[in-house]
């Protein structure tokens, strides 16, 4: 077999590997981009799909697409969808930002195979090896009605909405449900609190972990609210938010379509100028993934740092134990899932960034030209955290103990036991007796028991740990 076959665009003849799918277009892209390495993935390769399918369906339904035809782009648009063409999606994500390379790779490809696919079902009713296909072209069927500039940030919305609802979100819920889990688990263990990193007022370690999970909780409504905006969709567009060259009503038809294809409530862009030359709806998004990377960085630094030690830590907690520590130090085990999920969120809080400054710097005049970046940064962002949320639950969350015995000695042990003495003996005799407690190492109970300040039975009812965490009831 040949290694090239030759195809021609409107810039003239290229030469195209024998058995790729894409065309010269997309092949001047792969010449022109050979930057990172990076491609976009499954979930925008899938909106990509279910965009021209969806289009295919409106313009054969309004009367622009021949229904044979129309069929036969439908079937290769499905092949895309189901992810059995995603080798033949090649381009570099640092490209033209538009993505109008991207958008001519899923013309292409769909229009080959239709091709294929048409030769196929001749040869099946009897034609011969060389039977004639009908010439499916790349922009007037593949693309008829769209814009690269309405089709690719149509694919963002899309896909970082599928990706959010089926990807994160349920990672998250997964995650909710470990940390109320442990918030149950540890309800009746007493440890100290802290403040400015000092010691202060008893908590209960469930209560700690029921702060975590109510983060998470409020990372789903964010998300929720974010999808809201995300469902409003440019396409219908086209070129620079007119609609030029597209069916009146071909917008409407093509959400509806795709709205019934995913599940999702999609709906035509309120204003297409917005749509296309704007993309806050986008950094909207990332700006959630950022809070969410917060969130995931303060539950996994108090862990880590609940764990320390064993010995001469913290230790209030007992990670499991994953894998050996150290090369050199015998018996040593690191929070090693910690450190993971705060590597991932460094990441996403960096590719926040990226969204941001893309944002800002490529939004010129009537269109957006930072699309692929900024959708590559936010679907990395959703992929890492999703797995990372996935491997903290497994391996760290529902294996954490907590260490009784230790959290009891460090709240006898804590000068901001006196607090609960303050509205009894006054601030200033309380803090007396948490200066001689420090001074000669003995515990603010000690000091108190030979102060006399209270009697016994008094002082140990003052004095129960317990009965502080619950100082202004239980909710």
């Amino acid at each position: 077999m040949p290694e090239t076959r030759s195809e021609q665009d409107s810039m003239g003849e290229m030469q195209v590997p024998y058995h790729a799918l894409w065309g010269a277009s997309t092949q001047r892209a792969v010449l022109n981009f050979p930057i990172s390495g990076y491609r976009f993935g499954r979930r925008f390769i899938r909106a990509l799909g279910l965009i021209k399918h969806a289009a295919a369906e409106a313009n054969k339904r309004l009367g622009q697409l021949d229904p044979h035809l129309g069929a036969l782009l439908q079937q290769a648009a499905r092949e895309v969808i189901d992810g059995k063409l995603d080798d033949h999606f090649v381009l570099d994500i640092f490209q033209t930002g538009s993505g109008t390379s991207t958008n001519m790779n899923a013309n292409e490809v769909i229009a080959n195979r239709a091709m294929m696919l048409e030769g196929t079902e001749a040869r099946r009713h009897g034609g011969t090896e060389g039977v004639p296909t009908p010439r499916v072209h790349p922009n007037d069927h593949v693309n008829l009605g769209q814009s690269s500039n309405d089709v690719i940030p149509t694919a963002m919305h899309i896909a970082i909405t599928e990706a959010l609802h089926g990807d994160l979100m349920p990672a998250l819920h997964k995650l909710h449900k470990a940390l109320k889990a442990k918030a149950t688990q540890f309800d009746d263990i007493i440890k100290i609190g802290r403040t400015h990193l000092m010691d202060a007022t008893p908590i209960r370690l469930g209560q700690e972990f029921g702060g975590y999970a109510s983060q998470i909780a409020h990372a789903d409504r964010r998300i929720l609210a974010k999808i809201i905006a995300l469902r409003e969709l440019p396409i219908g567009g086209t070129a620079v938010g007119t609609g030029i060259n597209t069916h009146p009503r071909f917008a409407k038809l093509v959400c509806e379509i795709l709205s019934h294809e995913t599940r999702e409530q999609f709906h035509e862009a309120a204003n297409h100028f917005e749509a296309q030359a704007a993309k806050d709806a986008i950094v909207e998004a990332a700006g959630v993934l950022r809070t969410i990377a917060v969130s995931l960085t303060k539950i996994a630094n108090d862990i880590r740092w609940l764990g320390s030690g064993p010995r001469c830590g913290l230790g209030e907690l007992q990670l499991p134990a994953t894998q050996p520590g150290s090369s050199i130090m015998p018996g040593k085990v690191n929070p090693v899932i910690c450190e993971s999920v705060l590597q991932v969120c460094a990441q996403v809080i960096g590719n926040d960034q990226a969204v941001t400054y893309a944002a800002a710097l490529l939004g010129n005049f009537d269109l957006h030209t930072g699309m692929p970046v900024m959708t590559h940064n936010l679907l990395e962002s959703i992929r890492l955290l999703t797995n990372v949320c996935h491997v903290f639950v497994e391996k760290c969350i529902t294996g954490l103990e907590a260490n009784r015995e230790r959290c009891e000695e460090l709240i006898e042990q804590s000068l901001a036991m006196c607090t609960s003495l303050a509205p009894i003996i006054g601030y200033d005799a309380a803090a007396a007796i948490a200066k001689e407690a420090a001074a000669t190492g003995k515990t603010v109970r000690q000091v108190a028991l030979e102060k006399k300040v209270l009697d016994e039975a008094k002082l140990r009812a003052v004095l129960d740990p317990r009965a502080m965490t619950e100082a202004s009831g239980e909710k």
